[in-house]
């Protein structure tokens, strides 16, 4: 964990207290290994109130599909709105999240999001330049004035050359502007005070055609949580059928260029805690017998083979294209899966509410 932060061993065990049964009522199975925190980003919606209420999209997420309440809810926002205004901060989101008891998570990317990925306004070296500097302050004090524990997932993928106009690879961007816009904004909320945002570095795995993550990282004064997005993407580009341990760990027989993600960031990072911030995985075509077994061993396997991985946030949205499979309920089959992997108690529920002001998030444990 960030070491300007350390809590007290009596206010993690109040923090992280965990519920003899989950939301199912059902008795919870015990894995050997750590805790995590685990949630979702859902459907590409905010948390907004109604999807709280019952029968809502969040409530039912919750009761219906993964049995079990998340400890992280996750949504994304742009820094600026396809009308061409600025997102200032959500507080309202913020609030229904803490009072619904779990930590907020937000995929923060300095982008117009209706403008694809060439986007010279946006580049890094502008946003270090401080083009940009007014709003991120404006951003930086709302989040001070609410003054709660999130995560802030900032500029994603940035190693990859797909998507995102803060890529290395793309809109004129190289990993040094990386670095140096990154350390921008970070210094920006540091001046404000905005203690309670918890940065999360979030690379995608490596393979082929990424950019290395040393050469990306913004330095460990800068970071509080490692990450990683990763997918089994049967199919799609060709890909073989991979397991969770093959996505993140990579297998040369079966993908040629892929590397082990895992052994990498926690080179690179070695004392911050690491996250999942994306995951999934498309059905095999078999009715989702395939797909429930890799969620059920994905659960199974993290806590055991992964210890570093602190958090997972599953991906569970068709990214607005009805023909992709990432969600949980894709099948019965897989929502079997999920559900009965996720009942672990490994898996912490949202208890969250009263963590104190202006803080930084631990690992769990």
């Amino acid at each position: 964990m960030n070491r300007s932060i350390v809590l007290l061993p009596l206010l993690v065990a109040l923090l992280l207290g965990l519920p003899a049964t989950p939301a199912s009522g059902k008795s919870e199975l015990m894995i050997t290994g750590g805790h995590l925190y685990w949630g979702a980003t859902l459907y590409g919606k905010p948390p907004d109130t109604v999807n709280f209420q019952p029968g809502g999209l969040y409530a039912n997420f919750e009761t219906n599909i993964a049995r079990k309440g998340m400890s992280i809810i996750a949504w994304g926002a742009p820094w600026e709105y396809p009308s061409g205004s600025m997102l200032r901060f959500q507080t309202s989101y913020f609030n229904n999240v803490r009072l619904h008891g779990s930590i907020p998570m937000l995929h923060w990317g300095s982008w117009a999001s209706c403008c694809g990925v060439l986007q010279p306004k946006y580049t890094l070296s502008n946003v270090t330049r401080g083009d940009f500097d007014s709003f991120i302050r404006q951003w930086a004090t709302d989040a001070k004035t609410w003054g709660y524990p999130f995560f802030l997932r900032f500029n994603w993928e940035m190693n990859g050359n797909w998507q995102f106009p803060w890529s290395v690879q793309l809109n004129q961007n190289n990993p040094a502007q990386f670095i140096n816009a990154w350390r921008h904004v970070h210094n920006i909320f540091t001046q404000i005070g905005a203690t309670n945002a918890t940065w999360v570095w979030c690379p995608n795995i490596s393979g082929s055609t990424t950019t290395p993550m040393a050469q990306v990282y913004p330095g460990d004064a800068y970071v509080d949580w490692s990450c990683l997005d990763g997918y089994n993407q049967f199919t799609r580009n060709k890909m073989p059928w991979l397991s969770f341990d093959q996505v993140y760990k990579g297998d040369t027989t079966l993908v040629s260029g892929s590397k082990n993600s895992y052994q990498e960031i926690t080179t690179v990072a070695p004392y911050k805690p690491l996250m999942i911030g994306e995951v999934g995985s498309l059905e095999y075509g078999d009715g989702g017998a395939k797909k429930g077994d890799w969620m059920r061993q994905m659960l199974a396997d993290i806590p055991i083979n992964f210890p570093r991985i602190k958090a997972l946030v599953y991906f569970n949205w068709d990214d607005k294209n009805v023909a992709v499979t990432w969600p949980i309920e894709s099948s019965a089959a897989s929502q079997a899966g999920f559900s009965a992997g996720i009942q672990a108690s490994n898996y912490l529920i949202g208890t969250y509410q009263n963590m104190p002001k202006y803080t930084k998030i631990a690992a769990p444990g």
